[in-house]
């Protein structure tokens, strides 16, 4: 009886209904049995765009048989390139954008004969882990070596690893490939934001079978997978977790390479490690080393059984949402904390004042400012100091080139020295080996000694560049400057030359930071 009330309050629908031709935001829909014989258009994978047939949609998910039958349906906002793939005897079909999306549920929990109010009112986004604000991609074992049982197991531990996570809008976001004869993206790192969603399209995942294809795999990851257009974050670090049962079937070392050369830390986490009579089998007994970001342990984590992974979960997230250990996402670009230190004395007048601000938001615009990425403040002084803003008052470029702007000019005399110090203790809150740097744009002579409140500074791993116009003594700026001196130290005669250092500081920058990391 509960079935059959199940069934009649089931919209009928054909074969050729369209996602886009449902009007409720939710709604169980029946489709009649032999779909599959026709042309059944689906265009996604476990997202799909609005164009595609909704019980074809539904066959290819797994959801429906040749049969048909219920499933319900649920309107999803546009998406930006829908992953093609071959499922249960239908072929998905990839496309660039669509205005609207649908995605689909067979569970019997969620409907009732009871009459369900209709309220306007949504949920709250999942905020997510606000600490682990990463770009994963997961890419898993799917071949034969691995079989299907053990693949099951497998998506028991990438389901348990992406909950401890806690996936959302403003925590990490995660993706899935898997490895086979071919790689397959199963999702993009966009298609689900909310815990649940994700954990029903990993439980959904279906074995391929094949070839252990890990190097296409990390290859095919590494070339697109982490593009603004799949969903990637812009400064957020990248992170690609690959899972292998055994060993590869292929080559790892120039997909790896590609890998780290595009800032993307490798973690391979091997399970079932070859035994010493399986080691003759073996391509490449180095693939371990030659795989992950930095051979040194940390991005190298073994599993001995897949009945055995449970208690792998939290370490291995861990490790995952580890910012400061990411050593293939730290670039200069996106890691290093910029101080400007501004001489607001009489001397330089408004007009030049203005000049001063642009070139330093020059600077800025060179680097990735978010706030897990690069960072900039600024201290205005004359005898004076003013703290304009600190290192984490802006957490985007936007915001921060435009405080960099609005700061007023404050006119009066020029002591170098004591704004050195004050920059120190107030702007630096945080140390990182190579990563804090203080630019001094100074006009003229200081009224007090520049030279101990300099090496006090550079003693506390804070790298100076000193910027000197007009009448700024050489001695002054050569003294403020860091080792070499000729590398950190420029002068211009006229405000308007400011414009011609901005690709050397910045390059400045990348050099001081690469030899230091």
């Amino acid at each position: 009886m509960e079935l059959f009330v199940k069934l009649w309050l089931a919209f009928p629908v054909t074969c050729a209904t369209r996602g886009a031709e449902l009007t409720e935001n939710s709604v169980l829909v029946l489709c009649p049995p032999d779909c599959t014989r026709g042309r059944v258009p689906v265009f996604g994978t476990g997202i799909y765009a609005s164009v595609s047939t909704v019980c074809g949609a539904a066959v290819h998910r797994g959801l429906l048989g040749p049969s048909g039958g219920p499933v319900r349906v649920h309107k999803q906002k546009g998406q930006i390139n829908y992953v093609s793939s071959y499922a249960h005897g239908i072929q998905s079909q990839a496309l660039a954008r669509w205005t609207a999306s649908f995605s689909l549920s067979s569970r019997w929990s969620r409907f009732s004969k009871k009459p369900v109010k209709k309220t306007s009112a949504k949920k709250p986004p999942t905020g997510g882990n606000k600490d682990c604000q990463m770009d994963i991609a997961m890419v898993i074992d799917s071949s034969n070596n691995i079989g299907q049982r053990r693949f099951n197991l497998q998506k028991n531990f990438v389901a348990k690893l992406a909950a401890m996570l806690r996936v959302g809008q403003t925590g990490p976001r995660v993706g899935l490939i898997q490895a086979s004869d071919s790689p397959r993206t199963e999702f993009l790192l966009s298609n689900f934001t909310q815990p649940k969603e994700l954990l029903f399209a990993i439980k959904e995942l279906a074995y391929l079978g094949g070839d252990t294809n890990t190097g296409k795999a990390i290859m095919h990851t590494a070339e697109s997978f982490f593009s603004q257009e799949n969903g990637g974050r812009r400064g957020h670090p990248r992170v690609m977790m690959v899972l292998i049962d055994g060993w590869p079937s292929d080559d790892l070392e120039q997909a790896a390479m590609l890998a780290r050369e595009s800032g993307i830390n490798v973690f391979l986490v091997s399970v079932a490690k070859p035994a010493p009579e399986e080691l003759s089998m073996v391509r490449d007994k180095d693939f371990t080393r030659k795989a992950v970001c930095k051979d040194n342990g940390f991005f190298t984590y073994s599993i001995p059984s897949w009945f055995s992974t449970t208690k792998h979960v939290k370490p291995l997230s861990q490790r995952l949402c580890a910012l400061d250990s990411l050593l293939c996402s730290k670039t200069c670009y996106n890691s290093v904390n910029i101080g400007f230190l501004i001489d607001g004395s009489s001397s330089v007048g408004d007009g030049n004042f203005q000049l001063v601000l642009d070139f330093l938001a020059g600077i800025a615009r060179s680097f990735d400012i978010s706030d897990v990425g690069a960072r900039i403040g600024a201290v205005q002084f004359t005898y004076d100091q003013r703290l304009e803003f600190g290192l984490y008052d802006h957490s985007t470029k936007d915001d921060a080139i435009n405080a960099l702007k609005r700061i007023s000019y404050m006119s009066g005399g020029t002591a170098t020295g004591g704004a050195i110090s004050y920059a120190t203790q107030n702007l630096f809150r945080r140390t990182g080996p190579g990563r804090n740097f203080l630019i001094v744009v100074t006009d003229g002579q200081s009224y007090d000694d520049v030279m101990r409140p300099a090496a006090a500074a550079q003693k506390q791993g804070i790298t100076m560049f000193s910027v000197g116009v007009a009448w700024a003594p050489l001695d002054d700026l050569r003294a403020m400057a860091s080792e070499p001196k000729d590398g950190h130290t420029f002068f211009t005669r006229e405000f308007t030359g400011l414009a011609d250092f901005v690709p050397p500081l910045v390059r400045g920058i990348c050099r001081d930071f690469t030899e230091n990391n």
